[in-house]
């Protein structure tokens, strides 16, 4: 018989973890491709599992309120029938554990090439929809192995067995949590660094430097360490060695604000960002959406009727709404898109998620206000899916409604910018030559200066503040 193991999908970017709420299946049961199978609970949303395999629950690898990691078995399915599920796992073939695959490396077992490279090649641990498919694959560049001399292949193989990191999620691991992985002893065959070797690692306690270290130039490491030995010894209500204050609260990051903490600390260390802001004249703007309103019974919203100017926007400027990202040799690729995934901030009571409207170049500025409003409600109530949180290519966030002017936003890594809207206010203006009392709003972009220089950010931003300022004439050219 073939049992087939799915491997938990990344259900977001940044996320590596989801808890396990319950199973909507049970070992036995027949089951077909996308019928969802159980229920998570990331620190974003609650989400539902599609099946990716036709056939019979072999094994479910986990148990409701049991923490799963992402890239590690989930559920393994008999894909050989009813009849082939009766008999016992060992009479036949089984699938690969995720510590198996990790130690067999990039081997295939010989029974299993011709059949995985024609059939299986696209179905890993990705969500049905999402993933790889059959048109896909025939489409993919593969990349020509170099022909390299004497000299290249003594270099490739002494660099290989310092560090040996077969599964990329280890690394991540490590990245995430600055350890530095070339100091990782592997405990797998040859040297080869497994993820319990990484959190083992990471568990070790601190060692506190030597006294001639930590007088050496008030040495960063020494520091470092000292407060987080200082830092774990101090319980709540014990005065902090550090402050002299006492601890009102002391725990782990965990949760949405871990994702968040690690989402925002990837944005600083990989973009260089840049931000330039302007003004904005918003009296017509307003006056425009009352009439609409008037007319029509409803009209959008402020930050929808913006949203669309932005859109245009990027259209004309698409640098703004690309993404850099790093290959695995190291170089950099800048990638442009056609169409537009409109990424808005929206703070719930979980945290701060960034929900996306799909294809938002194709929508106008009543269609964008409708899904905004939908997207807010399924993030607020923890059921946004995989779709509505990852993929967004632009991000747009309105931190006016704290009512505050401005703010200097972080780039959603890895697109390229992100769009801030301030609090609309009554001030003194001069409009030809006459001071008068208009609505104002600051608007703010932080760009990745790697993907254009000033000028361009300058111009997107212009033109996005002409078009508010003057709705009429931009909407009649849209």
């Amino acid at each position: 018989m073939t049992v087939k193991t799915f491997l938990l999908p990344d259900l977001g970017e940044g996320l590596t973890e989801a808890e396990l709420v319950r199973w909507m299946v049970a070992a036995g049961d027949i089951v077909a491709v996308d019928q969802p199978i159980a229920e998570v609970e990331t620190a974003k949303s609650l989400v539902e599992i599609p099946c990716p395999y036709e056939g019979v629950v072999s094994t479910l690898h986990g148990e409701a309120g049991q923490m799963m990691l992402v890239d590690e078995p989930f559920i393994s399915v008999n894909t050989g029938g009813e009849e082939a599920a009766a008999a016992p796992e060992s009479n036949g073939e089984r699938a690969q554990s995720y510590r198996e695959e990790e130690l067999a490396g990039t081997q295939v077992p010989a029974g299993h090439a011709a059949q995985d490279s024609e059939e299986d090649e696209g179905s890993g641990n990705v969500l049905i929809g999402y993933g790889t498919g059959s048109a896909q694959r025939k489409t993919s560049r593969r990349r020509k192995p170099r022909v390299m001399g004497a000299g290249d292949s003594v270099a490739v193989q002494e660099a290989r067995e310092a560090v040996r990191v077969i599964n990329p999620l280890v690394r991540k691991l490590a990245r995430e949590n600055s350890l530095d992985i070339s100091s990782v002893k592997g405990s797998g065959p040859q040297g080869l660094i497994l993820r319990s070797d990484v959190e083992a690692a990471l568990a070790r306690p601190v060692q506190e430097p030597s006294a001639s270290a930590s007088l050496a130039l008030g040495s960063p490491q020494a520091s470092t360490a000292t407060a987080a030995k200082t830092g774990q010894a101090a319980a709540v209500g014990d005065k902090d060695s550090r402050t002299g204050l006492p601890v009102a609260s002391s725990e782990l990051l965990a949760g949405v604000r871990k994702t968040i903490a690690n989402a925002m600390s990837t944005s600083r260390r990989e973009i260089p960002e840049a931000t330039v802001w302007v003004d904005v004249d918003v009296t017509k703007l307003l006056k425009l959406r009352s009439k609409i309103k008037e007319a029509e019974g409803q009209a959008p919203s402020v930050m929808a009727l913006i949203s669309r100017f932005a859109v245009a926007g990027l259209h004309r400027f698409p640098e703004l709404n690309s993404r850099i990202e790093v290959e695995s040799d190291g170089s950099l690729r800048h990638t442009l898109f056609e169409g537009v995934n409109l990424g808005f901030a929206a703070q719930t009571e979980r945290g701060l998620v960034v929900p996306n409207v799909r294809g938002a170049h194709k929508l106008n500025a009543q269609e964008l206000s409708a899904e905004f409003a939908r997207l807010a409600s399924v993030a607020r109530d923890g059921k946004a899916g995989v779709a509505d949180l990852s993929g967004s290519t632009f991000t747009i966030n309105n931190y006016g409604v704290f009512n505050v002017d401005g703010s200097a936003a972080i780039i959603n890594y890895p697109e390229a910018a992100i769009l801030g809207l301030g609090r609309i206010i009554d001030k003194p203006w001069v409009v030809n030559g006459r001071l008068k009392v208009r609505s104002i709003c600051e608007l703010t972009l932080s760009f990745d200066h790697r993907v254009c220089d000033g000028g361009t950010a300058a111009g997107f931003l212009r033109y996005v503040a002409d078009a508010m300022t003057d709705p009429k004439r931009a909407l009649a050219t849209l």
